[in-house]
């Protein structure tokens, strides 16, 4: 591999020979000016894992509520109880936005000042009792700590009782940026901070519940805020051994405007090429195209990332912050973005268990016999 910047040789022979890369290497990744060596070496890394495999999920997101006691500088969803836009939907509601075909429930909310745990508890019971088939994935570790700080459930007893209710994996959400700058520029000092958020998740991954990571990119970070974020979540994995899936977002430029416009499409492939190279024991790293779009989603498959999420029915809170793509994607539509990159679309469900692999032709499903499972 010839590269335009001689500074990634050393990091491809490390990256070639299986060697963790240091902070210095990963401060080289996002410095340099030789984006397609990065991608090419991410690139690799993945095809080593996956092949030329993509995975994506039929899934419905469930948003509870807007309303939230934080009031984040960033964010352009939550509201105010009573407050023009805030709402508030009732289990029963919730129960009836799971159709048929959905895998994965995902569920993520607001910080309700007057909701108990016990709410939560109903909810994922009373989805899980209705749709027994679907695999709920629901609450941050944000959410997590803040029913700690307003009811005084402890994190692994909240955890214990939702996993019983139901509940089988959690997203990512909440970690923003490992930064107490960040926390207290960007005004989410109310939230779980690093040490906290790494210590619920670590809770979950001992209760044999899996879980996602998120950074929050392209505002007012640091490329080394960036980086020492994707080693302290290396350095969780290590320890806790649960994350499936990094997820990088892209910040969405809404009303809030912390910064004036969005980072380009290029910050975005290098971010997951660099995260896909420093989260060496990271199973998957995603293109999450609700940020993203569909061209870069497609581009972002041959820089490191081999998911692209899923159709993602009902999708609040980046599109109120201003994101542009549609609010829902069929599996045609995801078949295209996979099939562009010339990957092959993979069908799974919330746990990266294979349901379907899917071959050249849109529609025909490769037989039963050469599916096989993804060990995560």
């Amino acid at each position: 591999m010839n590269f335009n910047d001689r500074r990634l040789e050393p990091v491809w022979e490390k990256v070639r020979s299986g060697e963790r890369l240091a902070r210095a290497d990963g401060l080289t990744l996002f410095e340099t000016d030789d984006l397609l060596g990065v991608g090419r070496m991410a690139d690799h890394v993945k095809a080593a894992r996956e092949g030329d495999r993509v995975y994506f999920v039929i899934n419905r997101h469930i948003t509870p509520t807007n309303v939230c006691v934080l009031s984040c500088r960033f964010c352009d969803f939550a509201r105010k109880k009573g407050q023009a836009g805030a709402y508030e939907h009732t289990i029963e509601d919730m129960i009836r936005m799971v159709r048929d075909g959905v895998r994965e429930v995902h569920i993520v909310g607001g910080h309700h000042p007057e909701w108990p745990f016990e709410y939560y508890e109903r909810l994922i019971g009373a989805i899980h009792a209705a749709h027994p088939e679907v695999q709920i994935k629901a609450f941050t570790a944000a959410e997590i700590d803040y029913l700690w700080r307003r009811w005084k459930i402890e994190p692994k007893e909240a955890l214990t009782r939702l996993k019983a209710a139901g509940l089988r994996s959690m997203p990512g959400g909440g970690a923003e940026i490992f930064s107490a700058r960040l926390a207290r520029d960007l005004r989410y000092t109310g939230k779980a901070d690093p040490d906290r958020w790494c210590e619920i998740h670590g809770i979950a991954h001992a209760l044999g519940i899996r879980t996602n990571a998120t950074m929050l990119y392209g505002h007012i970070e640091t490329v080394a805020e960036r980086v020492d974020h994707l080693l302290r979540l290396r350095e969780q994995q290590d320890l806790s051994g649960g994350f499936l899936t990094f997820v990088p977002l892209a910040y969405q430029v809404g009303p809030a405007k912390v910064v004036a416009r969005q980072t380009p499409p290029t910050d975005s492939l290098r971010t997951i090429a660099a995260a896909r190279l420093i989260l060496d024991n990271f199973p998957h790293v995603e293109a999450y195209w609700v940020v993203l779009g569909e061209d870069t989603a497609s581009i972002a498959l041959h820089f490191g990332a081999d998911d692209v999420n899923g159709t993602l029915e009902d999708e609040r809170i980046q599109h109120m912050a201003g994101a542009q793509t549609p609010a829902g994607l069929a599996r045609e539509q995801l078949f295209r973005i996979i099939r562009d990159a010339g990957k092959v679309p993979v069908e799974r469900d919330a746990l990266y268990n294979v349901v379907q692999v899917w071959d050249e032709r849109a529609g025909a499903a490769v037989p039963p016999e050469r599916r096989g499972t993804v060990q995560a």
